[in-house]
């Protein structure tokens, strides 16, 4: 009869999501960037040049990077935000490079004009799958595993911890 796993193992295996989720999503940033910038571009009535797109791939790369790993190293108790959240955040270099071309603004729903007035060309995914199909998986088993270890807690420590 095999023991059950502790909560240590259960936050170690948390890691191990995050890690492949970072990994997963470093990878598949700069098509992202190049695919969306394209599009938006196209439906604004202009191209961009390569360079510019490769250079805004790497910047909104290394952006999204940065704060996801914020994300996914946050305490679950205390969080630092969703991992989509560092999606949406990341759409500086994309914006810039779509206003330098003179790409046209696509009409907004209102709300999402408010929520996200940095977006203009609507740029942040709603979902993983937005990005990457790839990335569904990785970040379903970690969202999946971090509830599991804060639900895990409380029923260890009680509500207070």
């Amino acid at each position: 009869m095999s023991a059950e796993p502790t909560l240590a193992d259960d936050e170690r295996r948390l890691a191990a999501y995050a890690d492949a989720l970072h990994a997963a999503t470093v990878d598949v940033v700069p098509t992202w960037v190049r695919r969306l910038t394209i599009e938006r571009a196209a439906a604004g009535g202009v191209g961009v040049e390569a360079a510019a797109l490769d250079q805004a791939a790497t910047a909104t790369r290394d952006l999204v990077a940065s704060q996801l790993r914020q994300v996914l190293d946050a305490d679950v108790d205390h969080g630092a935000g969703s991992p989509l959240a560092a999606f949406r955040a990341a759409v500086g270099p994309m914006t810039e490079l779509l206003e330098r071309s003179g790409a046209a603004k696509p009409p907004r729903d209102e709300f999402v004009a408010k929520a996200f007035p940095d977006d203009p060309y609507d740029l942040g995914p709603a979902a993983f799958s937005d990005v990457a199909a790839e990335l569904h998986e990785p970040g379903l088993m970690w969202g999946a595993a971090r509830a599991h270890v804060h639900l895990r807690r409380r029923r260890e420590y009680g509500s207070d911890s």
